[in-house]
């Protein structure tokens, strides 16, 4: 799981979490549900078009907008493996780790990507390829217990893979 690998789907600045999903939809908590609607303010065609695996690319500010965690919620359910931006919301990047969804900065990545160039990310160490472009960028690496909690599935498998080893 430290190795993602697919399609970018790009998007720009200031994606906001009613663009990632609507608050119309959030009378689910259903994952599924969710990924149904996913990017539908950006890209009214996004669900039916994303395979899993597939790559969210991002500008600046990434998930801003409301503390909604449905938003990383969403994107997960739907396929996506990993999101790639310049920047993110503070909330957003709490709320994807504490759910296992791998979001990675990297500005330079971000801004060369194009829409269905390949990317490789490594998350253990924080390189960014697009094998389209044949590129390699630097990425803002993950401190080793957050690639924890993101291999764990997010907060609540790492808390429960801890209480379990502990006894």
């Amino acid at each position: 799981m430290n190795y993602l690998k697919g399609r970018a789907w790009v998007f720009g600045d200031d994606i906001d979490t009613d663009a990632i999903i609507p608050a119309r939809y959030l009378t689910t908590q259903d994952p599924k549900d969710l990924a149904l609607h996913c990017m539908e303010d950006a890209d009214p065609h996004f669900a039916g078009k994303v395979q899993a695996g597939d790559i969210i690319v991002g500008g600046k500010n990434f998930g801003c907008g409301s503390s909604r965690e449905h938003a990383p919620i969403a994107i997960r359910a739907a396929g996506i493996s990993c999101v790639v931006a310049q920047s993110f919301a503070r909330i957003f990047y709490r709320n994807a780790i504490n759910i296992g969804l791998p979001i990675v900065e990297c500005p330079a990545a971000a801004k060369a990507a194009r829409e269905g160039d390949v990317l490789s990310v490594d998350l253990a160490r924080g390189v960014v390829e697009n094998l389209t472009l044949g590129e390699t960028y630097k990425a803002v690496a993950f401190p080793e217990f957050m690639q924890e909690i993101i291999q764990s599935g997010g907060l609540i498998g790492f808390v429960r893979q801890g209480l379990g080893e502990e006894g």
